[in-house]
Formats: C-alpha cells, sequence, structure tokens
C-alpha cells in the first residue's frame, strides 16, 4: 500500500529576479567607477570660478597650461614659449580636429597667457577652451556673488 503525502511535492525553481537586480548593481557601479577615472593632461594649477562652467568631452585634446610663476607646459611637460608653435603644428598635421585647452593659473599674468594663445592661432587650431571650474566643483553655493 501506497501512502501519499499531504504535504504537496514543489519543483525547484530558479529565480532569476534577484539575479537581475544583482546585474543592474553591478552595472551601475561599474559604470560610476569608470566615470570617476578620467585623466588630467594638463599641469595642475588653481582654475578661476566661472559661473558658466560646463564639463566637456576631452577626447582628441591637447591641453596647454601656464602656472603663476609664467612656465608654460605641454599637457604636463615643461615648455619654453618658443617650442609651442612647433609642437603644436606636428599636432595640427596629425590631427586638425584636436581641441585645445588653456589652463591659466588664477595668479597667471594676462600676458602670458595671452602670448600663449598667439601661439596656438599662429599654427591653424580654431577650436580653443579656456579651463575653469564651475561654481559646484568649487564648492561655492548658488552663485558665489
Amino acid at each position: 500500500m501506497e501512502v501519499s503525502s499531504p504535504i504537496p511535492k514543489k519543483k525547484a525553481r530558479i529565480e532569476i529576479i534577484p539575479l537581475i537586480d544583482i546585474m543592474f548593481f553591478l552595472l551601475a557601479s561599474f559604470m560610476m567607477v569608470s566615470l570617476s577615472q578620467t585623466t588630467m593632461k594638463g599641469m595642475k594649477v588653481a582654475l578661476p570660478v566661472g559661473a558658466s562652467g560646463k564639463t566637456q568631452s576631452k577626447k582628441d585634446y591637447v591641453s596647454l597650461s601656464v602656472d603663476k610663476d609664467g612656465y608654460y607646459y605641454f599637457d604636463k611637460t615643461k615648455i619654453a614659449l618658443e617650442e609651442i608653435l612647433p609642437k603644436l603644428q606636428a599636432v595640427y598635421r596629425t590631427n586638425p580636429e584636436a581641441k585645445i585647452f588653456i589652463r591659466g593659473d588664477q595668479d597667471a599674468v594676462h600676458g602670458n597667457v595671452t602670448r600663449m594663445l598667439d601661439q596656438i592661432r599662429s599654427s591653424g587650431f580654431t577650436k580653443i577652451s579656456f579651463e575653469i571650474k564651475s561654481q559646484a566643483s568649487a564648492g561655492i553655493p548658488g552663485g558665489g556673488r
């Protein structure tokens, strides 16, 4: 005589809903980590703060910096003012669509930045941007006026 169990027999199931939640969490985590790992090509200078500052994509770009002591930098390499034009002309020959980012220390002399800008324009580049800190990244609440 065979006696059946009063407890119904269930087949084993694999629930994929929790697995999907974990995969979305991992995807979001990896995306946030990869976005925070941007490399800075320019020298570290104290950038001035501007109200209209926006973050831009920095692919195919050259960073030129002027520090408060009047030294010029091509990416992170110290360079004389006379050497900027030949380097930029070489970059222009390989990639005329490259963007130029100027990083001027807030205590830099205006004439030093102007001389560097003249060298950049002489090389043929037309996509030139000045880097500034946005008010949000500078920690200035609500406009800073």
